[in-house]
């Protein structure tokens, strides 16, 4: 059975091309524009993994990550942030609120679906 995977990215172009990208590597997809949807939509997707942009509209990728863990039907799904925050402190602090990746834009394909591949 394939694994599926949500995509939380308010960019259409980046939301596309991780859903497309995903696609073509025989995964189901999910995409989310806004981050304030995003928890009642993996609640009925139900995803083997979540990746997020952490700059989003709204609700920020971060406390988003905090609202999934939070949850207890979504608190053991892997998140893999997705962000243009490169720093390191940024890295830990995502990490600290629950990401089990991090992978900074602009992204290498190839890391990406390594990434997505090592959570599920």
């Amino acid at each position: 059975m394939a694994k599926r995977v949500l995509v939380v990215e308010d960019n259409e172009l980046n939301l596309k091309l991780f859903c497309d990208l995903l696609r073509a590597h025989e995964y189901v997809t999910e995409g989310v524009r806004d981050g304030r949807e995003a928890v009642a939509r993996a609640r009925v997707f139900a995803p083997n993994l979540i990746v997020t942009d952490i700059q989003l509209p709204h609700l920020s990728g971060y406390d988003l990550i905090l609202q999934f863990k939070a949850d207890e039907a979504l608190r053991d799904i892997p998140i893999m942030a997705v962000t243009a925050y490169a720093g390191r402190e940024d890295e830990e602090r995502i990490r600290a609120a629950g990401a089990d990746a991090y992978v900074s834009k602009p992204i290498s394909l190839m890391r990406f679906v390594d990434a997505v591949a090592a959570l599920v």
